[in-house]
């Protein structure tokens, strides 16, 4: 029996990665700049040189060249080096919806587990641009490891 998503499923993905939760949940968070692939995933394409999970203003933002800000999402939960909860707003086209990613020990590994969740308001082709891209951006994440 083969099973389907729904349009309005949550996306779900893992990865294992070659290090210890620490350090992946930091290379995930405060290295995001290393490895994300900014050219095809984000607001601003070649210009964005960065983005930053700041804890204290609570937003994960990215930042061109020129240094204009673009807000990604605000963060909801931080619990490192276990897990974070962002509501992502990348695109104000589209209704906010939320992304959670939990790291847990795999041995000597890392498990990444990302849920990308609240698609109701969405249009199906919202939430199959995102499963098809965070194939992508997971592919990134362990290509750096």
């Amino acid at each position: 029996m083969t099973m389907h998503a729904t349009e309005t499923d949550a996306i779900r993905k893992t990865v294992t990665v070659p290090l210890p939760v620490e350090k992946a949940f930091s290379l995930f968070t405060a290295g995001i700049d290393t490895w994300w692939p900014f050219e095809s995933h984000s607001i601003g394409g070649d210009k964005t040189e960065s983005a930053t999970f700041d804890v204290d203003a609570k937003r994960l933002y990215e930042r061109d060249a020129d240094g204009s800000e673009h807000d990604w999402a605000d963060i909801v939960a931080w619990e490192p080096p276990n897990r974070f909860l962002l509501n992502w707003r990348v695109n104000s086209a589209r209704p906010d919806t939320e992304l959670e990613v939990r790291f847990a020990a795999d041995g000597e590994a890392t498990r990444v587990e990302l849920e990308h969740r609240g698609w109701a308001k969405s249009s199906p082709e919202d939430r199959s641009s995102y499963d098809e891209g965070w194939d992508v951006v997971l592919g990134k994440l362990v290509d750096a490891t």
